[in-house]
């Protein structure tokens, strides 16, 4: 007889011992040793009773038929074995609760200071409380009645949810929130200044949590085995009962499913009482976490401190350093040397900045605290980070005082995210063709999961990418949408399971507002970095690496992950292609924390709106060219993507109303068309080192207008081919009017980013236009959708083009981003004063190669008095070429 009582008693049994074990000499470390208990102790009591409780349930569930096959288990144990199951599914997310919240409490000891630390953490409680509460209430009323779950009716009148289905469905949130606590302390940790053997065990010891969530991941793939078989025993019974009790043999496949929540449970004890066996450990083998090599605790206690001379000197020597070395200065080599030399170590921490998890990590007597709750707290003006104890990470300076080659690394590493947001894209796209054959939904039904993809585009720039950028910088925003993102990915599950309609509209809405705090600052940081000549040219190129990826995840999904996706059984099989997403998420999300990321100061970014002061000071109709140029800019924008949105949810109609399919089918077409679009962003940047890039907007605006139309008055092959060069022509306008638009806005860059991120919110609501135009007139005719947009966003490139003001403030000038005094002896340029130059003569007039490579070379203006040498454009005092010392 296939048994799996036996297999899940025993292991059941053997993990709550060494839990319970565990729990025991957590509290003989906290009560024998710090001799102290605290609010994190009680509710790790709280989390062992109610998961003694969960474990009894399970075993004595195996007595009564847990294990076996429904038709082995005998009549009379029907309502004991239902009871069982039922206490189990109800103890299983209070035990998870509690757990995680003794482990919550425990990291907000970890620091006093750290406020994003702590709003983090809060932020993680309010999840794990938030979800765990709906999780119990669902399992608690998971029929109708709810004594239907023990007494199940014979007429069948009652309803019951599958609990397979609640566990897949509750999967996401339980991964989210492992990977958010395994991740939570580990700034903190490696900011303290420990010897590296105590740092390394410290960092490994707080690490056990990631087991959790890899059992988490071992469960779910149980749990999915289950779901299918299932749906499979749904099938073959012809029967679509929610009905779980009865006739679907719950009491085998749900026997494992218990087994790795008692796992995921007990091992989650276990790896939460880590930390807390430091100061037993540190009591009975003390050389195992020092080390006969580690400098003792009065040692270090002097090399954390200085002296009490040391003391009375270093508030004044503290003042001179950050006065010498100030953010965005240059100072002479030795004098840094000489700072470093005779300054005492980061004295400036207080009692109060210290760890006040002392007790528990470092407390197996007095003399440890101060060794182990010193966390680092290097100025932030000595330009220099430490990752871990082995690495000094040299702060970068200022993105907009970077030359083109200092500017590769920080544009390369973000332009990551344009790929990851192109993989999702692709991903999301063929699933949602799949999704809708799979459940059966209309076209409407299919363009709101599009909607709702775009919505997220209409909530997440201003409402969480604005202030993130604006308070702290690109690196937290970067941070954010990667983890939205990955929450997103997670939440497909529930969508697949379920197969729900409204939970993949959830998943595609928060994968979008992921992407849409991605969008705010990833945008303006490859526009920004570097010298705002190149800024079309970086974002085109930039965009291009998106485009590929959106080509290459389609033909991935739809060649191999999607190909044998035909039933809700098999769509189930897609989540590990979305779990290795959010996996890469948080990993790139970690390397973003530690790898130093350029920023840009409100300050720096009004310092260099101010080198066209003059320009940017002109009106137009009254109104500051800038914002004339912004607001126009953001509204062409807005109708661009929603132009761009139509035609990709439209061509495959468009093209089955126009040619019979053959060899190539209608995703074939649509390939063709994103090749076409990612190769456009390629030659879009290519060829703005010769033309301008109001000229380039002008020429791709005009080429849509007029393609669009002829789609209109074409028929078959041609129709299609004209169709397809409509992708070729959109592809270089969203990155130049981005990084146009933001040109002199100066302290509201950021502001003005979010805004025009949230234009790409232009893809919800046209798309439903067309396809209205299309059920009353056809097709073919609804692409006078297309024509009104695209004629409509031209606007902007007329004003470029045609308005002198807008042209003097938009076009680029050589060698533009922030420079600083240079202490070093330059020879005097003496430049005689010149004629006035040409207008043929003037760099601007063609692209970035047409003009000089060097301010040396620059035209000279006769409007400079004296002999100095003048850069329009550029500040006389910010010249910063260096010349060679004279030979004597």
């Amino acid at each position: 007889m296939d048994d799996r009582g036996m297999p899940t008693l025993v292991v059941t049994i053997i993990f709550f011992v060494l839990a319970s074990t565990f729990v025991a000499l957590r509290f003989i470390s906290r009560l024998g040793v710090v001799h102290k208990i605290a609010w994190h102790d009680h509710l790790m009591l709280v989390a062992w009773v109610i998961d003694f409780g969960f474990v009894f349930a399970i075993c004595y569930g195996t007595t009564k038929g847990l294990g076996l096959h429904q038709t082995n288990v005998e009549p009379s144990w029907d309502v004991a074995l239902n009871t069982t199951e039922y206490v189990a599914n109800v103890l299983y997310n209070p035990a998870l609760m509690a757990l995680k919240m003794s482990i919550l409490i425990f990291f907000l000891s970890l620091s006093k200071t750290d406020k994003v630390f702590r709003w983090a953490i809060y932020a993680t409680m309010f999840v794990v409380n938030a979800s765990g509460f709906a999780l119990t209430m669902v399992n608690v009323f998971q029929c109708r009645p709810v004594s239907a779950a023990i007494w199940f009716p014979v007429n069948g009148d009652a309803k019951c949810t599958d609990i397979v289905t609640i566990y897949l469905s509750s999967a996401p949130v339980n991964l989210i929130t492992d990977i958010a606590i395994f991740l939570l302390p580990v700034p903190i940790l490696t900011k303290l200044r420990l010897p590296k053997k105590q740092k390394v065990i410290l960092i490994i010891t707080f690490s056990f949590g990631f087991f959790t969530a890899i059992v988490d991941v071992i469960r779910v793939a149980y749990l999915q085995n289950a779901a299918t078989s299932r749906a499979q025993m749904i099938q073959t019974s012809g029967s679509s009962t929610h009905n779980t009790k009865f006739n679907q043999d719950f009491s085998w496949y749900g026997a494992f499913t218990f087994m790795w929540s008692a796992i995921e449970v007990n091992i989650g004890i276990m790896c939460a009482c880590v930390p807390g066996l430091k100061p037993l450990v540190a009591r009975l083998v003390p050389r195992m976490i020092r080390g006969s090599t580690d400098t003792s605790p009065q040692a270090a206690s002097i090399g954390t401190y200085p002296s009490s001379a040391n003391r009375a000197t270093g508030p004044c020597l503290a003042s001179t350093q950050r006065q010498t070395l100030r953010p965005g200065s240059r100072a002479n080599t030795n004098d840094v040397h000489n700072i470093a030399a005779i300054s005492p170590p980061p004295a400036a921490i207080t009692p109060e900045e210290f760890m006040n998890a002392a007790d528990v990590l470092s407390h197996s007597g007095p003399s440890d605290d101060t060794e182990s709750s010193a966390v680092d707290k290097t100025s932030g003006a000595m330009n220099v980070s430490r990752f871990f104890d082995f690495v000094n990470v040299k702060q970068p300076k200022s993105m907009l005082a970077m030359n083109n080659k200092e500017s590769i690394p920080p544009v390369a590493l973000t332009t990551v995210l344009f790929f990851m947001w192109g993989l999702g894209y692709g991903f999301l796209d063929v699933l949602n063709d799949q999704f809708k054959l799979i459940d059966g939904i209309s076209a409407w039904g299919s363009l709101g999961l599009h909607a709702a993809y775009y919505g997220g585009y209409l909530i997440s720039p201003l409402a969480i990418g604005r202030q993130l950028l604006c308070r702290w910088g690109f690196k937290a925003t970067f941070i954010a949408g990667l983890f939205i993102y990955a929450c997103g990915a997670l939440i497909f599950w529930p969508s697949a399971v379920l197969t729900s309609f409204t939970a993949f509209i959830i998943s595609n809405f928060i994968v979008g507002c992921g992407f849409g705090v991605l969008e705010t600052a990833a945008n303006p940081f490859i526009a920004l970095c570097g010298p705002l000549e190149n800024a079309e040219i970086r974002l085109n190129f930039s965009q291009a690496i998106q485009g590929v990826a959106s080509v290459v995840s389609a033909v991935l999904a739809k060649k191999a992950l999607f190909q044998s996706v035909q039933d809700a059984a098999s769509l189930v099989k897609v989540q590990w292609a979305y779990l290795a997403i959010a996996l890469f998420d948080l990993l790139l999300a970690v390397a973003f924390y530690y790898l130093p990321v350029p920023e840009a100061t409100d300050e720096d970014l009004r310092a260099l709106s101010d080198r066209r002061k003059e320009a940017n000071s002109v009106r137009v109709l009254g109104i500051p060219v800038i914002w004339m140029t912004f607001g126009l800019g953001v509204f062409s924008q807005f109708c661009y993507v929603g132009g761009q949105e139509v035609l990709v949810t439209s061509f495959a109609y468009y093209i089955e109303a126009q040619i019979s399919i053959t060899n190539l089918s209608t995703f074939d077409y649509l390939l063709i068309g994103r090749s076409l679009f990612a190769a456009g962003r390629f030659m879009a940047a290519f060829t703005q080192w010769f033309l301008k890039p109001r000229w380039i907007l002008f020429v791709s605006y005009t080429g849509l207008i007029v393609l669009s139309a002829l789609c209109m008055a074409l028929d078959g092959l041609s129709g299609v081919v004209i169709g397809l060069l409509l992708f070729l022509f959109e592809s270089g306008v969203f990155s130049i009017i981005f990084a146009m638009s933001l040109r002199g806005m100066g302290t509201h860059t950021k502001t003005a980013s979010a805004i025009m991120a949230t234009a790409i919110g232009g893809g919800t609501m046209f798309p439903f236009a067309q396809q209205a135009a299309s059920n009353n007139h056809g097709v073919v005719s609804s692409y006078v959708v297309l024509v009104v947009l695209y004629a409509v966003g031209a606007i902007f490139p007329l004003y470029l083009n045609f308005v002198p003001a807008a042209k003097k403030q938009v076009d680029p000038i050589p060698n533009e981003y922030l420079r600083r005094h240079i202490r070093r002896h330059r020879q005097t340029v003496n430049v005689n004063p010149s004629p006035p130059v040409e207008k043929e003569q003037h760099y601007s007039r063609g692209g970035v190669l047409s003009r000089p490579r060097s301010l040396v070379d620059e035209p000279v203006s006769s409007n400079v008095p004296g002999n100095a040498q003048y850069t329009p454009g550029i500040n006389e005092r910010d010249l910063a070429f260096e010349q060679p010392s004279p030979q004597n």
